[in-house]
């Protein structure tokens, strides 16, 4: 059996705690941009040894408030009976069970880094400035797919995933009120345009008829104007 240290509050035992925490390992594969990530599990594997060892538990509980939705993570000491928090909002993309399912599972990876500290394996602030000055549209990019997968069923195909970002996108062409906007939205989705072109070419077509549809509707309406 581990051996619990003994300390006067929560803040103290988590600074011991964070001293015996391994990085959190990108171990989880998303296939559709041939990348890894820490996933939730790989976060829990990072923080629960040391905290457990320290005399803390966690645990998330999903409120509701005049905000929204929210998902809390609690880390609790119980020898001196003080705790801590993080929320975070339960942006739900798909009204439906895997659609929460997969938002509460973010929230919790987002609280339980957050309030512990833990960061993935290969993450740092000099590693991350660099990363947003060589490709920030990327990496904006990139999260925002991401998170249109995640609300899809574990058996998702890569056709699937595929026809998912295919309609986000074209739902963001509906969305712009000017040319403008719509050109910029463009440069944003680039290479998420550029991957679909090359591996599935018909809705890589049915993207450039909606945006030159929209951008027909915006421009007529300017001349009538």
């Amino acid at each position: 059996m581990t051996e619990q240290k003994q300390h006067t509050n929560i803040y103290s035992a988590l600074a011991a705690a964070q001293m015996e925490m391994e990085p959190a390992r990108k171990t989880a594969d998303n296939p559709h941009f041939k990348s890894k990530y820490a996933d939730l599990s790989a976060v829990v594997d990072a923080v629960r040894p040391a905290l457990n060892k320290h005399g803390i538990a966690f645990f998330h509980t999903a409120l509701q408030s005049e905000f929204g939705h929210t998902m809390r993570t609690v880390l609790h000491h119980g020898e001196s009976d003080t705790s801590i928090h993080c929320d975070v909002p339960l942006i739900i993309g798909r009204q439906d069970m895997p659609g929460y399912k997969s938002a509460t599972t973010y929230a919790k990876r987002i609280g339980l880094e957050s309030v512990t500290g833990v960061a993935p394996e290969d993450d740092d602030g000099n590693a991350a400035a660099e990363s947003t000055r060589r490709a920030p549209a990327d990496d904006r990019q990139m999260s925002w797919a991401e998170t249109i997968i995640a609300e899809l069923p574990e058996t998702a195909t890569e056709h699937d995933k595929a026809d998912a970002i295919t309609k986000a996108i074209n739902a963001q062409w509906k969305r712009k009120k000017t040319a403008g906007e719509l050109s910029n939205e463009w440069d944003r989705r680039a290479k998420l345009i550029a991957n679909l072109r090359d591996r599935f070419p018909d809705m890589h077509a049915s993207i450039v008829d909606g945006y030159e549809n929209r951008m027909n509707d915006l421009t007529a309406d300017v001349a009538a104007q």
